[in-house]
């Protein structure tokens, strides 16, 4: 059995201030959105640290440049005939300067740098996801906005429309005391209602206007840009059942993935960990000058240049289970993201049948409203000619306006929950469905 529902629809206009329909909103709030602005940086920082890290892979180039001030010139000892009595001389300068270039290549760091750059591309790939995230609830947002501020201008029509039935019934009330036929707490019951209804009215418009700063606010507006948002309630089929639903949820939810990487992401936060087991060993290559001036040109007792190479090894034999302890931290803290990701699963199923559920529900009530309203309407439109034929009473007017207020109410209500609802399932499912049309 399918499911309907309605979506507001609108055209836009060539000139004056700018209009807009749901779909229009949407697009342009993807467009604006400040906070969708932030995450989108946020992924291109993730992807310079992927390049950040791959680049540890290559060689270093460092170097220094000092000068140092001897206390004495240095001294050389020559053995003589007395050892008591070496033959001492003094050379060179008491000012040293010296420059070193140094290469260092890292050929083995018990897979630190290839775990880093690994969980640097899923962080990269989490920030995408987390885009995507951030883009749905965006959606959905602006959607439930939109849908509020139609139910709200529904409820403006359905506030004028009590006033002017509240007037109507004054009126009637004042012409029949002016001539006797009946009493004068008649029309003052009409005049309170009217007053309730006054009220209702500027609370209905004052939420109307809110609704539209919200939505300027979520599409990123500026103050002193005038847009007009258009929009009617269309009947549309929803087609998808339960299963079909929660199918696409576990395969298109953003949150699902991003659960997925942080799962990668602490395996390879355990390979980082576990690389202080394992020797480090790392090649170098050095330069110096040396000198007795800043031209580090040589002096008259040392040459002014060598160059050493080497290849180095380190490695920890024991810091008392530092390591040890860190890596089965780490270990515990996958095991908590997988736990986190089952539930996270158990989570998004019962979202979609939540909000599949609410569908069902809202549907049959916009049904139930329909037929209440039209019976409020002819009790209303009874209780009405009853009074004015002077076999009803005012209190029986009244109350018809109000229960064909309260009708009209819940009709609304019901057809807005129902839109919200399916805002909320294709959200649920992963899907950016901006005109909330069946895929």
């Amino acid at each position: 059995m399918a499911v309907t529902f309605f979506v507001p629809v609108g055209s836009l206009r060539a000139e004056g201030p700018t209009v807009l329909d749901m779909e229009a909103a949407v697009k342009m709030g993807l467009e604006r959105n400040q906070s969708l602005q932030a995450v989108r940086e946020q992924v291109k920082g993730r992807e310079y640290g992927t390049k950040s890290a791959r680049g540890a892979f290559g060689p270093s180039l460092s170097s220094s440049y000092g000068y140092t001030r001897l206390d004495e010139r240095p001294e050389s000892r020559v053995p003589t005939g007395d050892p008591q009595e070496p033959f001492r001389t003094r050379h060179g300068s008491r000012d040293r300067w010296e420059l070193n270039i140094n290469i260092h290549q890292p050929l083995f760091t018990g897979f630190n740098l290839l775990s880093t750059y690994e969980k640097s591309k899923l962080a990269h790939e989490q920030s995408k996801s987390q885009l995507s995230r951030a883009e749905l609830e965006l959606v959905l947002e602006i959607q439930t906005s939109f849908l509020d501020l139609l139910a709200a201008r529904e409820s403006v029509r359905v506030a004028e429309d009590s006033l002017t039935r509240l007037n109507s019934h004054l009126d009637v009330s004042r012409s029949f005391y002016d001539v006797g036929l009946v009493p004068r707490q008649h029309v003052l019951e009409a005049k309170v209602d009217v007053s309730e209804a006054e009220q209702e009215l500027i609370s209905a418009r004052n939420r109307v206007d809110t609704l539209e700063s919200r939505l300027n606010m979520l599409l990123g507006l500026p103050r002193n840009m005038e847009v007009v948002y258009e929009g009617r309630l269309e009947f549309v089929p929803f087609t998808l059942d339960l299963d079909e639903s929660r199918d696409r949820a576990l395969q298109n939810r953003p949150d699902i993935f991003i659960a997925d990487k942080s799962i990668q992401m602490a395996l390879q936060d355990e390979r980082i960990t576990a690389s202080d087991m394992y020797p480090h060993v790392g090649a170098t290559f050095d330069v110096f000058r040396r000198g007795d001036d800043p031209t580090v040109s040589g002096s008259a007792m040392e040459d002014r240049s060598e160059w050493r190479a080497g290849v180095q090894m380190q490695w920890t034999l024991f810091e008392w289970g530092r390591t040890y302890y860190a890596r089965e931290q780490a270990r515990q803290e996958t095991r908590q993201l997988v736990a986190e990701y089952e539930d996270l699963l158990q989570n998004v199923s019962f979202e979609v049948k939540s909000d599949y559920l609410l569908i069902q529900e809202s549907r049959q009530r916009i049904k139930v409203a329909r037929q209440g309203l039209e019976e409020a309407k002819e009790s209303y439109r009874m209780a009405q000619a009853r009074y004015e034929a002077q076999v009803g009473t005012s209190t029986q007017v009244l109350d018809a306006q109000a229960n064909l207020t309260a009708a009209e109410a819940r009709l609304i209500n019901a057809e807005s929950d129902f839109l919200k609802a399916v805002a909320s399932i294709y959200r649920a499912m992963g899907e950016k469905n901006i005109s909330l049309r069946a895929n």
